[in-house]
Order: C-alpha cells, then sequence, then structure tokens
C-alpha cells in the first residue's frame, strides 16, 4: 500500500481515488482503490474506480472485469441508479474499446432495463444515445441519427454537457455515414471543440468525441481535417495519457497515409497502432491489423497479410481486407460470398457500403457476370446520387465505368473513368489514382492504342514508385498486350513469386494446356484463368505461353523427378 494511503480508513480511500480520477491521476487513483478493495474485496464504488483508472492506462480487459464485479455489487446492493450507470460504461467499453457488439447490447438492455423499470431519468438520455451508437455501429445510420437528436433534446433538458457533446459527435458520425458529409463533419468539429476545450465533466466525453472523429474523417478521406484534429488532442493526451485516443489516431492516420501512398509512414503509425491497442482497444487492434493487409496486399506480399488476419473471420472492419486476399488467391466466389454477406448487414443507406460495392463490382467483371457487375455498381451508383461525398462519387463512377466497359459499352464507360480519376486525384489517393488509370488504359484499349499505352505507362511508373507489386504486374502484362515492352523495374523472376494458384497454373502451362482445359481441371471460370495466366507472364516477366512453358520444364520439378 503506497504513502498515499496511510491513515486513510475505507471511505477515505474510496474519496481519495475519485479525487484522483478526477484530475486525470490514474496510478494514483488505482493505488487508492486497490488499497480499499484490500479492506473490502467487494466495494461497488471502489471496483468501478479501479475499473475507470485500468481503462486509462489502457488495460481493458481488467478493467470490464472490475466494472462487471462492481454491477453486480451495486446490484445486490439495491443501488440501481449506480448499477445503471455501470452498465452504460459496460456498453461503451464493450462497443468502443472490445469490438463486441452482442455483449455491448447485452449491457445496454440491462441498463435500459433498470432506467425504464425505476425511473431514473438522468440516465435515461444515456441510454437512448446509446441506443444510437450500437444502431450506428451495426450499420443504420438513419435510426442513429433519430436516436442522436432525441439524447441530445434530452442533454438540454437536464443540463448535461457531456451527454449533449457526445449526441453531438453521435448526429455528426450518422450524417457523413448517410452521405451529408460536410454538415456531419461540421457537427464533429462542433463536439471536439466543446469537448477539447473544457464545456465537459467527464473525460471519457473527449476520447468519445476524438473516436468518431478521427475515425469519420477517415472514413471520406479527410486527411487534413482528421491531421488538424489529432494535432489538437496533443495536449490532453499529453496531459492524460489516453491509449484510446493515441491508437485510434494513429490506426486511422495510418489508413490515411496508407491512400495517399506514404507506405513508410503508414507502416510505422500502423505498427504502432498495433503496440498501443493490444491491451487498450482489442477492437481497434483488429481494425489496425485489416489496415496493414491491406497494405501488404498492395506490396504483394500475400502471406504476410493471409497471417494478420488469421482468426479476424468475424471481426466487421476486416471483411475489405479478407475478401481482398481471396481476391488475391484466385477465390473470387469466396470473396464475392463474403462481401455480399457483409452487404445484407449493413443498411442500404450506410457509406460503409461503398468500398465493398466496388470491389464486388471488380468481382463480377473477372468472373465475366457482366449483368451482376451493372447491378452493382447501380447501387453504388444510388448511394453516389445521395451522398454529398466525392470520394463515394469517384468510386460509384470507377464502378459503373469497369461494368459498361465489360459489357461492350466502353464509349459510355470512358467518361465515368475519367471522372473517377479526376475524384480520386482530388483527394491525392495514390493508389487508387494509378489504379483507375490502368482501368482507363484497358478500356481506351486498341481504338486509341497512344493514349492507352500512355495511361498505362504513368500507371506503371506511380505503381513501381508505390510499390504495388501486383498491380504494376498487371499494369506491365496490360501494357505488353498492347504492344509495349513493359519489364518491371526490380522483379524477382523466380517462381517463389507466384501465389500457390499462379504456381498451378504455371505447371498447367507447363503442360500445354489452353485456358478452357484449365479451368475444367481447376474448376475455375475461363476468364479467372485468363486473369491468372496473365499474372504469371507479368510477375516472371514473360513473353507467351510458349516462354512460360519452356520456363515451367527449366525450374519446375517434373513427374517422377527426385526433388532437389
Amino acid at each position: 500500500m503506497g504513502s498515499d494511503a496511510e491513515g486513510l480508513d475505507l471511505e477515505g480511500l474510496i474519496e481519495a481515488g475519485q479525487e484522483a480520477l478526477g484530475a486525470g491521476e490514474w496510478a494514483a487513483a488505482r493505488r487508492s482503490f486497490e488499497a480499499a478493495l484490500e479492506r473490502d474485496a467487494d466495494h461497488p464504488d471502489a471496483l468501478l474506480g479501479l475499473g475507470t483508472a485500468l481503462y486509462w492506462q489502457a488495460e481493458t480487459g481488467p478493467a470490464v472485469r472490475a466494472l462487471e464485479r462492481a454491477y453486480a455489487e451495486f446490484r445486490r446492493r439495491s443501488d440501481l441508479a449506480s448499477a445503471a450507470r455501470t452498465g452504460i460504461e459496460l456498453f461503451l467499453y464493450y462497443s468502443g474499446s472490445v469490438g463486441n457488439l452482442a455483449a455491448a447490447g447485452g449491457w445496454l438492455g440491462r441498463a435500459a432495463r433498470l432506467v425504464d423499470e425505476h425511473e431514473i431519468d438522468p440516465l435515461a438520455g444515456w441510454i437512448v444515445l446509446c441506443r444510437g451508437a450500437l444502431a450506428n455501429d451495426e450499420g443504420d445510420p438513419a435510426a442513429a441519427i433519430e436516436l442522436a437528436h432525441e439524447a441530445q433534446a434530452r442533454a438540454r433538458e437536464t443540463g448535461d454537457a457531456d451527454l449533449e457533446l457526445c449526441s453531438l459527435a453521435e448526429i455528426g458520425a450518422s450524417l457523413v455515414d448517410l452521405g451529408r458529409g460536410a454538415e456531419g463533419l461540421a457537427l464533429l468539429d462542433e463536439a471536439m471543440a466543446g469537448a477539447l476545450g473544457g464545456e465537459n465533466e467527464d473525460l471519457g466525453t473527449v476520447v468519445y468525441a476524438s473516436c468518431r472523429t478521427i475515425d469519420y474523417c477517415a472514413r471520406v478521406a479527410e486527411l487534413k481535417r482528421a491531421v488538424q484534429w489529432i494535432r489538437a488532442a496533443d495536449h490532453f493526451n499529453s496531459r492524460y495519457g489516453s491509449a484510446h485516443i493515441h491508437a485510434t489516431c494513429r490506426t486511422q492516420y495510418g489508413a490515411l497515409l496508407f491512400g495517399i501512398g506514404r507506405w513508410e509512414e503508414a507502416e510505422r503509425e500502423l505498427e504502432a497502432a498495433l503496440r498501443m491497442s493490444k491491451t487498450a482497444e482489442p477492437g481497434l487492434h483488429a481494425d489496425a491489423l485489416a489496415k496493414l493487409a491491406e497494405l501488404r496486399l498492395a506490396q504483394g506480399r500475400t502471406e504476410e497479410a493471409a497471417r494478420l488476419l488469421d482468426g479476424l473471420d468475424d471481426h466487421a472492419g476486416a471483411v475489405f481486407a479478407t475478401a481482398c486476399l481471396h481476391v488475391a488467391r484466385g477465390e473470387l466466389e469466396v470473396a464475392a460470398a463474403l462481401l455480399e454477406r457483409r452487404l445484407r448487414e449493413l443498411g442500404e443507406r450506410s457509406i460503409g457500403r461503398t468500398e465493398l460495392l466496388d470491389l464486388l463490382t471488380e468481382i463480377e467483371v473477372e468472373r465475366d457476370a457482366g449483368d451482376e457487375a451493372l447491378a452493382h455498381a447501380g447501387r453504388l451508383a444510388a448511394l453516389g446520387s445521395e451522398s454529398d461525398s466525392a470520394l463515394v462519387a469517384a468510386r460509384a463512377d470507377r464502378a459503373t465505368g469497369r461494368a459498361l466497359a465489360a459489357t461492350g459499352k466502353r464509349a459510355a464507360a470512358i467518361p465515368h473513368i475519367e471522372r473517377a480519376l479526376a475524384g480520386f486525384a482530388g483527394f491525392e489517393l495514390a493508389l487508387e489514382v494509378a489504379r483507375t488509370r490502368l482501368l482507363l488504359a484497358a478500356t481506351v484499349g486498341d481504338d486509341e492504342p497512344e493514349a492507352a499505352a500512355a495511361a498505362g505507362r504513368a500507371a506503371l511508373a506511380a505503381l513501381e514508385e508505390l510499390g504495388a507489386a501486383r498491380d504494376a504486374d498487371r499494369a506491365a502484362a496490360l501494357l505488353r498486350s498492347f504492344g509495349v515492352r513493359a519489364a518491371r523495374a526490380s522483379g524477382p523472376r523466380g517462381p517463389d513469386v507466384l501465389t500457390k494458384r499462379e504456381r498451378e497454373i504455371l505447371e498447367l502451362l507447363g503442360e500445354g494446356l489452353s485456358n478452357r482445359e484449365m479451368a475444367e481441371r481447376l474448376y475455375l471460370s475461363p476468364r479467372t484463368v485468363e486473369h491468372h495466366v496473365a499474372s504469371v507472364l507479368s510477375k516472371l516477366e514473360l513473353g507467351n505461353r510458349a516462354e512460360a512453358a519452356a520456363y515451367a520444364a527449366r525450374t519446375l520439378p517434373q513427374p517422377g523427378s527426385a526433388p532437389n
């Protein structure tokens, strides 16, 4: 027991701990509450205080366990208001930090029942806000915004500044998710200003507003705004040491750096986020793993990405990265099914659907399913028409252009792709610009060979500079199909650069099989086989199938041969 606890009785220790919490002195608070629990192991106020201190010290797991014990003790002692307040805290921890929406919903249900049955009016607005936050996390921003407005009204009636600021942040987040980005971001700015300006009484309000603001800035690629708020929160972080805000900032900043092509910095930020979030924000830890996996896939490091995504099958934030992994492995049907399932979970108007629909359109084109691609592009275009987000519009235009080109309407496709290119360029999203330029080159094709070659060269140069190995391979293969010499600047030529599926394709090329024969052998579509053949030729810098057959004979073990 530390010297700060000497001479204090049980109630004195709890009072000292609560004063330390109010001052943001987490270590001192923890010592006081631990000392109190040595005298009464089940004291609910000490358990609640210890849980709060542990949370701020980035020990979310032990914090949750302490709060669950506190809730049970408050119930046993018939302190129902404190039990309900603890249930609300548990909802916030489980939903915001742990990422377990089922447990969050359960705790919200318990707290709501207490508030409703025992008319604990001061907490009624918080119950409404939590329901709105849960609706937002579950992909229903329309319901979320209605509930957040109700919570805001209750906050004004009761003079609860913390509830008002959190409600304002939730309304802003919901508006962004509904495609009303300018309006939503303005409200998030307002919530952040109020929280960092000291209008709140609870320091957790700063965490709530910061996490919502930085997350939703990242969703619509508002890099400058996100960086400005990250910097504005630096003083709070240095004073109170919030690993929760730190982890959120590093994850979302890393994601934004990845988007604009600053990949070395992105890697550093994401790895820092992984270290910070492991105990503080388990849910965010999974998000950081998924974003780092996306970076590895873009670099062509497929197996590393697979290791990062291992165990994240049920995490909503990892769906896009996992689908990209299946695409990289040629498992298009699996990727499509995964995306469709996630889309069913999200509300029809959620901005979170845009990236998924964009990828799903690309997959259907690769599967020779032109009508399905057009349908998905149409769903995305509908979102774009309802949104004021230039990023959503760019994704919608690219998907529409891709689907039109795949169904033979190349002239109609080109204006969409050109608008998408301009849209992505406006956000300085380097990888998306290069990928869209590559799509433009493929779409223009033989109609304008010089323009197609120029676009292809520009895409290849940008992808090489980024280190986007897989896309650079595709760009080089496209240029060679135009008759343009396009060897990769620095690519290894050993068969180890191939994925497992591509190695199987190389073996069948060595046997002299046609694309249709390979498709039948591997239970794939001819279009998918064509895609893999092009990737094999590009990665190995081979000019044609005959060269690939000769290469396979030289480098792959032959049937009946002894292993090296």
